[in-house]
């Protein structure tokens, strides 16, 4: 069980319709019904079935229905129909373990979640729905080890950062195709808000979104969750696989934060607070997510006595970005959890048994800057001219805008002997593996209190894409330049796109890195391109010169 407070199982009303005859109805009357409801269009599974967040005794399904043509994605259109879904041990269906009945409403954009229980402990598992004579595709998912249990080990494939309009899903599709996989996490920007030829441009757009126009209103929001999940390679990805997601800006707006958002403009697009409302509530329509009882998606999972899934939310609690360049980066008002957050996760991470604290972070950890001196100079050099402790950082929209909470978190790791901690991490378009230094001004005299794993995006535009030049063109010489300043930084591709798989033992956690060969390709290949793993104990990444598998 987690033990972060989680809301109980999604409650749906069943409702059963029946005519009930009397003793006084007509043979008119019971012939006029037949035609209309023989009349009637099916209901119809048009976006798929899902799974997610895994229990040692349960996990939550998903799917949508459709209950009449009309009934598409935010149209608030379409009766109610009731969803029936059943759990079982075999392909066939002929061993079913749990079964029950859900209803689809148009207050719920159709969507229905069964919060199943009562499973075995690391199991595989097999679901479906049924609506009317309509039967949905089958699932496979699988539930986690026992709280208690020493797991062998736990495999994830790890993604982020999937816009629709910027390339194919292929990455998806070749994580569906592996049957190793315990789950699979996706560290956010699941969907993009953008108005259709915005990010990017008109002409090296593949596919359009749905809506055209910058996603606000709830309709806006069901509509576009609803285009991604008809994309076959995403279906059958959570058809695959339980999916363990966390959201970033763009299931919001660009570089969001507590007050608004680097693309919301309230004179035109409304208040801030309604249209976060929105979204997240299409969210959690829409994902195989337990929502918090905070309407949040920080939380935590365990996979037995090997490791403990610390989930994060780093858009709900934040304070307004800081300008680049600017000392106010190190204000200790200034927050990127939340106060209750970072407590949570301090107090998790300090009492947890597990082997390994795995923490889904949605942006990078590890500091990034340029102008970094020897620390007796930087120090007061920074004082007087009011610049970042740590240097120059590139991107205030990571914890570098919010030095404070990272220094208190890295020195809670330090501090309380807090050893195996993996930072798993999404957003920046580009894989990096990184040793994460208590103080990266002396790194590596200083030591290194946790690691960091970052895989690059799915589809969404990164170095080679932005410039327009082939892979490799200008990224060696960037690669350079950011490991030069930052040695903590073991490395970096800024030209891919692709998948990473994590593979935990008790011995060492591996990141294998894969790259797709071309995200405009529908067809797209795939191929393993470097691992690098942290032994247990050792709080450094290193390089490892084969894949897992």
């Amino acid at each position: 069980m987690t033990s972060h407070s989680i809301s109980p199982a999604p409650t749906r009303r069943t409702v059963v319709k029946a005519a009930a005859v009397t003793a006084v109805a007509t043979p008119a009357l019971l012939g006029a019904a037949a035609p209309a409801l023989a009349d009637a269009p099916a209901p119809a599974f048009l976006h798929g079935v899902a799974s997610g967040d895994p229990l040692p005794d349960g996990v939550l399904l998903w799917t949508r229905v459709t209950p009449s043509p009309e009934a598409v994605p935010g149209s608030g259109l379409g009766a109610d129909v009731r969803v029936d879904w059943e759990v079982a041990e075999d392909r066939s269906f002929s061993r079913v373990v749990a079964s029950g009945s859900a209803t689809a409403s148009a207050a719920a954009d159709h969507t229905v979640k069964a919060d199943v229980r009562g499973l075995r402990p690391a199991t595989a598992y097999f679901f479906r729905f049924t609506a009317g004579t309509a039967v949905s595709a089958a699932g496979r998912t699988r539930t986690a080890p026992a709280a208690d249990a020493a797991a062998p080990g736990v495999r994830f494939g790890v993604v982020s950062c999937a816009n629709f309009e910027a390339g194919h899903f292929s990455a998806y599709r070749h994580l569906a195709d592996r049957a190793d996989l315990d789950a699979v996490l996706h560290l956010g920007d699941y969907i993009y808000e953008y108005a259709s030829g915005v990010y990017p441009e008109a002409g090296d757009t593949v596919r359009p979104h749905e809506p055209r126009h910058e996603i606000v209103s709830l309709a806006d929001y069901r509509t576009r969750h609803g285009r991604y999940k008809t994309d076959p390679d995403l279906q059958a990805l959570h058809a695959a696989h339980p999916m363990v997601a966390i959201w970033d800006d763009h299931e919001f707006a660009n570089d969001a934060w507590t007050g608004g958002a680097e693309n919301h403009t309230p004179g035109t697009e409304g208040d801030w607070a309604a249209r976060v409302a929105a979204a997240k509530r299409a969210y959690f329509e829409w994902m195989p997510v337990r929502a918090s009882t905070e309407g949040t998606v920080f939380r935590r999972i365990r996979f037995g006595r090997l490791a403990d899934l610390h989930l994060l939310d780093l858009r709900s609690f934040r304070s307004a970005p800081a300008k680049t360049g600017s000392g106010a980066v190190d204000d200790p008002e200034r927050t990127i959890t939340g106060r209750a957050q970072l407590d949570w996760l301090k107090s998790g991470l300090a009492g947890s048994d597990a082997a390994w604290q795995l923490v889904g972070t949605s942006v990078m950890i590890s500091p990034v800057a340029f102008g970094s001196l020897p620390a007796y100079l930087l120090e007061p050099l920074a004082e007087l001219m009011g610049l970042p402790a740590e240097g120059i950082a590139v991107n205030v929209d990571q914890w570098d805008g919010y030095t404070d909470d990272r220094k208190e978190l890295l020195a809670h790791l330090s501090s309380r002997g807090i050893r195996n901690t993996v930072f798993l991490t999404g957003d920046i378009h580009m894989a990096w593996a990184n040793d994460v230094p208590a103080k990266a001004a002396t790194y590596p005299l200083s030591a290194s209190v946790a690691t960091e794993f970052v895989v690059t995006s799915v589809t969404s535009d990164n170095l080679d894409d932005l410039l327009n030049v082939a892979p490799g063109t200008l990224s060696v010489v960037a690669a350079g330049a950011v490991r030069t300043a930052n040695r903590h930084v073991k490395w970096v591709d800024m030209d891919h796109h692709g998948y990473g798989v994590l593979d935990v033992t008790a011995e060492r956690s591996q990141m294998d890195y894969y790259t797709v060969s071309d995200k405009r390709d529908p067809a797209a290949t795939t191929s393993w391109a470097r691992s690098y793993r942290t032994l247990s104990g050792t709080q450094r990444v290193e390089r490892v010169y084969q894949p897992v598998i």
